[in-house]
Order: structure tokens, then sequence, then C-alpha cells
């Protein structure tokens, strides 16, 4: 397994959105601002999205449930938020393990509120609390590119993966050329005034507009997760190129 990854996530360890910031300072004011706006964030999503975030989480947990239905080892939901995908991932299979974990406090508690019987762990994504070769498969969605150290967070997510476990990696990518300029006006202008709005906080949506539109492209992350160990079975993108599904086996 490769211990470098290319330039594409790496770039992201030392910037807060369009700010030029420690490594350290990007771990707290990140989970700073997930424990900030946990209280309506889906809520945000679902604004932000037209709903249609939901849609691609159920098409993250369809993929990641089929292909790894025959594998023992719990399911891990990592950056798992308030716990949507993961009680979607419940549905599929009542009886396996299934872990949200997440390096925010706030958005954990939320998932415990909203899920009583859901297993939660605070981690951080660089340094994941499981054994080597031990999860059937793992989600993670529109998490990665607010890690302090993407590319190292998918190393352990290789890490702890079984042979033949998958990743499921929902992330935002980039969009066609003839969408941009709609796209665009939506982050600049729609997305912080809701922030304002709904949220009470514009600051923290602008650093979200601002992580999205620097996250690398598919191809880039198809890179990344090869430069991790692990296999690109296949990429599916969704609404003209705003997000993209990774699916990733370890061999």
């Amino acid at each position: 397994m490769s211990g470098q990854t290319p330039n594409g996530l790496d770039r992201l360890r030392g910037t807060f959105g369009d700010e030029t910031v420690t490594e350290a300072a990007r771990r707290a004011r990140v989970r700073s601002l997930f424990d900030g706006i946990a209280p309506r964030y889906d809520l945000m999503n679902d604004l932000m999205s037209f709903g249609l975030h939901r849609l691609w989480k159920r098409k993250t947990a369809s993929a990641l449930a089929w292909a790894t239905d025959e594998i023992d080892g719990p399911w891990i939901d990592l950056a798992g938020g308030t716990g949507d995908l993961a009680a979607l991932l419940r549905r599929r299979d009542p009886a396996r393990r299934i872990v949200v974990a997440d390096a925010s406090e706030g958005m954990l508690a939320v998932a415990r509120r909203r899920h009583r019987d859901m297993e939660t762990m605070r981690v951080d994504a660089e340094a994941l609390p499981f054994e080597d070769d031990s999860a059937a498969g793992v989600t993670l969605a529109f998490g990665l590119r607010n890690m302090t150290d993407p590319g190292r967070a998918l190393r352990e997510t290789a890490r702890i993966l079984r042979p033949g476990g998958m990743l499921a990696l929902l992330e935002f990518s980039r969009v066609a050329a003839f969408f941009r300029p709609f796209y665009a006006a939506h982050s600049r202008l729609v997305i912080p005034l809701l922030g304002r709005l709904v949220a009470g906080d514009k600051a923290s949506y602008d650093y979200l507009v601002q992580s999205i539109r620097i996250f690398p492209d598919a191809d880039t992350v198809s890179a990344e997760l090869r430069a991790a160990g692990l296999r690109v079975a296949n990429v599916k993108t969704f609404m003209f190129g705003v997000a993209a599904l990774h699916l990733a086996i370890k061999p």
C-alpha cells in the first residue's frame, strides 16, 4: 500500500476555505463549525440540494449493502454526522453492527437523539480505532473534504477494510461546463443566504461553499483512492457532476 498520495487532497491540509492555516487550526475550526451547525444541518442539506442528497445517500447505502452483504464485519459510517446514512444501512441489515463515527460531538449528539439505538463513536478519521482488516464496508458522505488530512483518512479506511470490503465515497465534484454558471450562482448567493436565514450562521456556509470549490474532480479522487491501496470499481456522477459516488474495493 502506498504511503504517498497525489497533490489533489494534500493541498487541503493547510487550508480552511480560502485561508491558509496550520493543520491543528484546521482540525479545531472544522470541528467547531460542525458542532455549531449540527442542530439544523439536515434541514440545510435539504434546502441546499433540494432534497437530492437523500436520494444520493440511498444510492450509496444500496451500493455498499449489495457489494458487502456476504462479508462479515461492521459497516462504519465515517463522518456519519446525524446518522441519516447509517439509518439507511440499518434498514438494509438490522442485525449487523453499524457505527456512526464522526469527529464532531455536536453532530453525534444529534445522531443519538434521533436514533437512540445507534452506536456512535467520536473519532479522528486519520487514526481510526478499529483493527486491521475488520470492517466489511465504510460509507463516507460529504466528509472527506473536511478532514484534516484527507489522504491519510483514505489510507486508514483501506487499513480497516477486510479484503473484498468496500468504501462507498460520496462527495462533491466538478460540474459540467454548461451547468457551472448556474451552480456557481447557487453556491455564492443562495447557500450563504440560507445559512444566515435558516442556520443563523452565514460564515460557516461560506466555508462549506469554499471547501466544495477547491475540492478536486472525480478523476483526482480516483487516483487518491488507488494511492491508498483501493481498487476503484465504479464512479457514478449525479446532477451534471455536482456530486460523485466512488465505489472502491480493498484487494
